[in-house]
């Protein structure tokens, strides 16, 4: 899959941006957007965001606005997490698809 083939717009220079100025090393999405089950209307787009080490201990309640500031460049809702439990991971770690990854 290309980001050309998803359901939805990715501007990969406003999500590096994004990434660069929150120290988010690797952006990957998941879930229904990567599959046929994804309804623009109603899904919402899962994200997973791989940090620099030792920057979110600075951020505090600012994490919480990750997940809104990124829907807002996608225009869809946003599951924004930087952990997932390891059920999950294990699950979905095949289909991570990368929009952003720090050279």
């Amino acid at each position: 899959m290309s980001v050309a083939e998803l359901p939805i717009q990715i501007d990969r220079e406003q999500i590096a941006r994004f990434c660069r100025e929150r120290g988010i090393r690797k952006l990957s999405l998941f879930g229904s957007v990567l599959h046929q089950d994804f309804d623009p209307q109603h899904s919402d787009v899962d994200v997973l965001a791989e940090f620099e080490p030792g920057v979110l201990k600075g951020v505090g309640f600012q994490y919480f606005g990750y997940g809104e500031e990124l829907a807002a460049i996608i225009g869809h809702k946003v599951d924004f997490c930087s952990r997932l439990h390891p059920l999950i991971l294990d699950r979905v770690k095949d289909e991570l698809f990368p929009v952003y990854e720090r050279a």
